[in-house]
């Protein structure tokens, strides 16, 4: 007995995220007033370019020991919450990288003395020291890093602005 043919479905066209835009003149963007320009990339990029969040994270940014980093990461935690509550999600995604970018940079110090992962003349990778100190400052950013990741407003906000604003 002949299998009946079925017609197949067309494809679907796969919608794909635009990029983080380097292109932009970040230095004389508000963000906060062009929300739509924004994409969120990947990681920690544009953490150090979108304007107004930078001038206004990057002050209490610190990781040098856990005294610091404890104080850095409940101040940024605030300011991610005060955007969540502003309906600001730039702000909050911002905040958010802080967050990340703390714990990363502290991790960095942590593994490699003097947060240099390469030698800078042969460019070999440099032997792993744990120093305990600055993992205790890495682990204070990552718990308020997974606790702005995984807030639920902030959540919906992020799917919300991509479906928005990031779907080529």
């Amino acid at each position: 007995m002949a299998k009946k043919r079925t017609a197949k479905a067309a494809p679907q066209r796969r919608l794909k995220r635009l990029p983080f835009d380097y292109k932009l003149d970040y230095a004389n963007l508000d963000l906060r007033r062009r929300p739509e320009l924004y994409r969120v990339g990947k990681g920690e990029q544009g953490v150090l370019l979108v304007e107004p969040y930078k001038s206004e994270i990057l002050p209490h940014w610190r990781f040098k020991t856990p005294a610091e980093a404890k104080r850095s990461a409940s101040k940024i935690h605030k300011l991610f919450l005060a955007y969540i509550k502003a309906d600001d999600f730039v702000g909050a995604d911002m905040a958010r990288k802080f967050l990340q970018m703390g714990w990363t940079r502290a991790r960095r110090y942590a593994n490699h003395q003097g947060g240099r992962k390469y030698d800078q003349q042969t460019g070999e990778l440099l032997p792993r020291v744990e120093e305990a100190e600055k993992a205790r400052a890495a682990a204070i950013f990552y718990e308020q890093y997974v606790k702005a990741r995984e807030h639920a407003a902030y959540v919906g906000m992020k799917s919300e602005h991509i479906a928005n604003y990031e779907m080529g």
